[in-house]
């Protein structure tokens, strides 16, 4: 390997009427014609990453981002790249377009993984970008590890442009890349690949002589392909490892001539592994998709996105909180035994445990999910609080006030308060409010289920304390 020409761009110092010839420091050196790091892939490599597309157009699926026509070719063609948030779950091509980018005229990449480096890596990758005349795109895998002061230290150098920062994170960015960085960044959204993108990366992989398995000169089964797009859910890398592994079982089978079936494709698949978590954005959209699914009064919607979070490990008691939490929000008066069966929900889970406590878990949502819909009793509450912090503290009305002592009871604290069950029908008319905001009302009951009743009887309620107010 050629070694790299270092040029001292400063003129050699005289010492004595001569030129010193003691070496520059390593800080004031420019590399001229500095090697660019190149992915490397060796033959032993597993297939996803012998399969790793070459160019743009080699990538599948991905045709918004990487397309002729898309923005961030226009970008790369003009040279004008900027910095970049790769976001997108995991076998969606981050790492593969970060290469790419690399790929481009007067470029090197400095490759760092989130997971091992720290600051003193971040700040010897700058250096060595500092002496260098190519740009450097500074590649940090899995930067969401990076806590806030590691990410800190980037801004300076992101701001004075002497690293172009490519990071790649499978979470949100909003949530997990400081907003000074976000903001000097531009995120490009990869999704996960259609089955039918992942199918033309196994074909390709499968018939591929030089990089994936086309020299074994494989038969698949009709159905096997399609089984390990499925069982792939939308991972380009896991698809890649399943038919290397289900190759690599079948040729050592007992019948290596015959055709590639789906049932070895099963066997070395696994479990599928749902992409979900505890506190991340996939978490809050399954847990929004099935309060959302229960609101739309949909019990099959429901239920399908109570099974994703109950398959993906999520905690039973949590998803009994949601319940018991859309009973009083979304359905209210309408139906109070809603939150009775919520509550019992509850403690059923926390008793039961997993698996019993799916069975409890499932009755409350159909339940909920059929139930008639009210949230005015939460959202009177927040009005009133709205007028609380608009208005302060005007005093109580007296007939309402507590009188624990004969001087209070002097003062006319709880002066002409009347009892409603000595009243005809237990009510009363009295003016309950505080003068100031004696004309407001907060509360609105629905036509909907039994609210339907206590709109009746509020009716007339306020119409009795309607009459009763002073002209």
């Amino acid at each position: 390997m050629t070694r790299a020409l270092i040029i001292s761009l400063a003129a050699p110092a005289l010492k004595g009427g001569r030129y010193d010839k003691r070496p520059m420091p390593e800080d004031e050196t420019l590399d001229l014609f500095p090697e660019r790091p190149k992915k490397q892939v060796d033959s032993r490599a597993p297939l996803a990453d012998r399969m790793r597309p070459k160019t743009f157009d080699d990538m599948i699926g991905q045709e918004k981002v990487v397309g002729p026509t898309s923005a961030l070719r226009g970008m790369v063609a003009a040279g004008d790249l900027p910095s970049l948030i790769l976001w997108g779950p995991p076998g969606s091509g981050k790492t593969t377009l970060a290469w790419l980018l690399a790929e481009t005229p007067d470029t090197r990449i400095e490759p760092l993984s989130a997971v091992v480096a720290g600051v003193k890596e971040i700040r010897a990758a700058v250096d060595r970008a500092k002496r260098t005349a190519l740009r450097t795109l500074l590649f940090i895998d899995e930067i969401h590890r990076l806590n806030r002061a590691q990410q800190d230290v980037l801004l300076p150098h992101v701001e004075a442009g002497t690293v172009t920062l490519v990071g790649a994170t499978t979470e949100n960015p909003s949530f997990t890349v400081n907003a000074p960085l976000l903001s000097r960044s531009r995120v490009v959204t990869l999704s996960p690949l259609d089955d039918a993108a992942l199918l033309r990366v196994v074909e390709r992989a499968s018939a591929d002589e030089e990089r994936g398995l086309g020299k074994y000169n494989l038969r698949f089964a009709e159905q096997t392909l399609p089984t390990i797009v499925s069982a792939a859910d939308g991972d380009a890398r896991r698809a890649l490892g399943i038919l290397e592994a289900a190759v690599a079982a079948h040729r050592s089978g007992a019948n290596p001539e015959g055709a590639v079936e789906p049932e070895i494709v099963r066997e070395v698949a696994g479990r599928r592994v749902l992409i979900h978590d505890r506190d991340r954005e996939e978490h809050h959209n399954v847990t929004s998709a099935l309060i959302k699914s229960l609101r739309a009064s949909d019990p099959d919607a429901a239920l399908y996105y109570m099974a994703r979070m109950i398959v993906a490990g999520e905690d039973p008691l949590f998803i009994a909180r949601r319940l018991l939490i859309f009973a009083s929000e979304d359905i209210g008066n309408a139906d109070p035994h809603a939150l009775l069966l919520a509550n019992a929900t509850y403690q059923a889970v926390d008793r039961l445990g997993m698996p019993e406590a799916r069975i409890p878990l499932a009755q409350a949502a159909t339940y909920l999910a059929c139930a008639p819909r009210s949230n005015a009793a939460y959202t009177a509450l927040d009005r009133a609080i709205a007028l609380v912090k608009q208005t302060g503290s005007p005093p109580v009305p007296m007939h309402l006030r507590n009188a624990p002592t004969q001087l209070m009871s002097e003062l006319g604290y709880g002066r002409d308060y009347r009892y409603p069950h000595n009243e005809v029908d237990a009510e009363v008319d009295a003016i309950n409010l505080p003068d100031a905001v004696s004309n407001e009302r907060f509360y609105e009951p629905t036509d909907r289920g039994a609210e339907a009743e206590i709109a009746r009887r509020l009716k007339r309620f306020r119409a009795r304390r309607t009459d009763a107010e002073p002209e």
